[in-house]
């Protein structure tokens, strides 16, 4: 596990000096947009809890992690997003999770649209998840941003926290007795059930999804019409997530900090917190260590001393001055000292063509091999996917960035890709994160939506008098390998009489692409006969940018005919090289 961070928040008087000296430290920056937190001397030293806010508090006033950010201003790397080699230092105080920060930035853009009164900024959203749980335990999430093990907090069961008994059956929580607070965001189940958000486009709302989590926490701070560039409505949404003047100071310590600057670290490297509000009266679900300073036994009063003499806190570990070793002996203890393999190669897996229709899916996906120093298959070394050029195509969920670990056998996937609508070719890219192993790529082309067949709607004869209107319009169906081709690019023209020679019959009313072929035909557009109307009322008899609906159906505008009689042809050709040609009469009434 990372180093902790050192410093922590303890319950009384301790808790206020060094919370005072923090946000005074912080403040000492005069960052500008910077809201500050309350005075933290107007805390009573027994943590007394305020006034309720009119919200139900998010996390059922679960237990929080209590650790403070340095006292001084971050300063990120020359080159935050990929940190050199051994300059990533374990316990990373500003550094987030890339899919973590991700989430809490997609959070911001989505109420930014939905809720632009409210101007929730994501570092928010980042003080929350980082006294919450720690950045979903230092990023540990999959490609789609589901945390890889459950964070539950304590079994609300009124020993030393809140008495809130199931409300969702244990659907969330597996608990069907009592609610816990549940992902990384740690909502209680009975919050969960409306404030709920979908923030990675999967069509379910999950509590343990990062994407979804940090969204919903967007539209619940933002509830009541509350605008968080107000101090006091800040401080009231703070408070609406976990009634705590404690938790207030720290949560806005943290959001001042991250404002300050911040930068992404790979998934699953993120420094896990120690110091814990709840301490010993009850623990979360996570790999983080339990902390070092007792604290009162449960429903002891406000202000008791603690049974046990608190020891003093953990002093920050430096980082590393050689690469990591794991002791031989079981469960962590001390021993002969073994390297941790490293990334030596990255393969291709095997993946060829990447090649999708506009809006489709990829005929291939992205997979690679690492093997380590010794050329075995490397587990469990995060890989992460770029997709790199000018494109919309994109990763599930919307990223264009996605970081997965490698299973037993060395290998990975990316997540799916779904083809956007602008076509071209852009390139899919593979690196080991932290190792400096040449890349792969991989060329990708989306192409535009094609049919292969264009029938019509009905068989009815499409006739006219001379100067009139024709009653019926044309409609058609295009395909594509026999499923409705939707969004495919069309055109219609009124073409001249085929040329001397050519069956008038033969290629008009065939799909055969081949039938478009002017060496054939020699289709021409006619300046006589039927005709389609522009904007302003003009006769035009060629009409382009012509598109498929949803069902792969094109309907043509109304048709007129001229002055002239006789049979004319209006031939239809699609992206693809669907054709068909309809004939129009022309004819006085009988």
């Amino acid at each position: 596990m990372a180093p902790h961070m050192g410093r922590r928040l303890r319950k009384g008087a301790g808790t206020t000096a060094v919370a005072a000296l923090a946000v005074a430290a912080l403040s000492a920056s005069q960052a500008p947009g910077v809201v500050h937190a309350s005075n933290p001397t107007d805390q009573a030293a027994s943590d007394v809890t305020p006034t309720p806010a009119p919200d139900a508090p998010a996390s059922g006033n679960s237990p929080y992690y209590t650790d403070l950010p340095p006292l001084v201003s971050p300063t990120p790397p020359p080159n935050a997003s990929a940190p050199p080699i051994g300059q990533l230092p374990a316990g990373d105080q500003q550094g987030i999770p890339a899919t973590v920060l991700d989430a809490y930035q997609k959070a911001q853009a989505a109420l930014a649209r939905d809720r632009p009164d409210c101007h929730l900024p994501w570092q928010l959203l980042g003080g929350i998840g980082k006294v919450e749980s720690g950045h979903a335990n230092g990023g540990r999430v999959n490609a789609n941003g589901t945390t890889l093990t459950p964070i539950l907090g304590p079994v609300l069961n009124g020993a030393g926290f809140a008495n809130i008994s199931d409300t969702d059956g244990g659907v969330y929580d597996g608990d069907k007795v009592h609610d816990r607070a549940v992902g990384p965001m740690q909502f209680i189940p009975s919050t969960w059930a409306h404030s709920g958000r979908d923030g990675n486009g999967d069509g379910v709302n999950d509590p343990n999804n990062v994407y979804d989590a940090a969204l919903a926490a967007g539209f619940y701070l933002c509830g009541n019409g509350r605008d968080l560039a107000v101090k006091a409505d800040l401080d009231k949404a703070i408070l609406s997530y976990n009634q705590s003047q404690e938790y207030l100071t720290t949560v806005t310590t943290w959001f001042d900090f991250y404002r300050r600057g911040t930068h992404e670290v790979p998934d699953g490297t993120g420094s896990l917190p120690s110091g814990r509000s709840d301490q010993n009266a009850g623990k979360r679900s996570t790999p983080s260590a339990p902390p070092s300073t007792p604290a009162t036994k449960p429903g002891s009063k406000p202000g008791s001393k603690p049974t046990t003499k608190p020891t003093s806190p953990a002093t920050p570990t430096a980082p590393p001055a050689k690469p990591p070793v794991t002791p031989t002996k079981p469960g962590g203890g001390e021993g002969t000292p073994t390297p941790v393999p490293r990334a030596k190669t990255l393969e291709n897996a095997g993946t060829k063509e990447l090649t999708a229709f506009a809006g489709g899916a990829f005929s291939g996906q992205p997979t690679v091999r690492v093997k380590d120093d010794s050329g075995k298959a490397m587990a469990q070394a995060t890989v992460k996917f770029e997709i790199v050029g000018d494109t919309d195509t994109r990763f599930a969920g919307g990223a264009t960035t996605a970081s997965v670990p490698t299973a037993a056998d060395g290998t990975v996937a990316a997540p799916a890709l779904k083809a956007g609508e602008k076509t071209g070719t852009f390139t899919v890219r593979a690196t080991v994160v932290t190792s400096s192993v040449p890349a792969v790529e991989w060329k990708a082309t989306v192409v535009a939506r094609q049919a292969d067949v264009l029938t019509r709607g009905d068989t009815k004869a499409l006739t006219a008098a001379p100067g009139a209107e024709f009653a019926d319009v044309v409609s058609l169906k295009a395909t594509y390998k026999g499923a409705a081709a939707s969004g495919v690019a069309a055109s219609a023209t009124m073409i001249a009489t085929p040329a001397a020679g050519a069956d008038p019959k033969a290629a008009p009313k065939t799909n055969d692409p081949k039938s478009n072929d002017p060496k054939s035909n020699d289709p021409k557009v006619n300046d006589k006969g039927p005709y389609f109307k522009d904007a302003k009322g003009n006769p035009v008899r060629e009409l382009k940018d012509l598109k498929t609906d949803d069902k792969g159906v094109l309907a043509l505008p109304k048709m007129y005919a001229d002055g002239e009689s006789g049979t004319f042809l209006l031939r239809v050709t699609t992206e693809g090289g669907a054709t068909i040609t309809v004939e129009l009469k022309v004819a006085a009434a009988s």
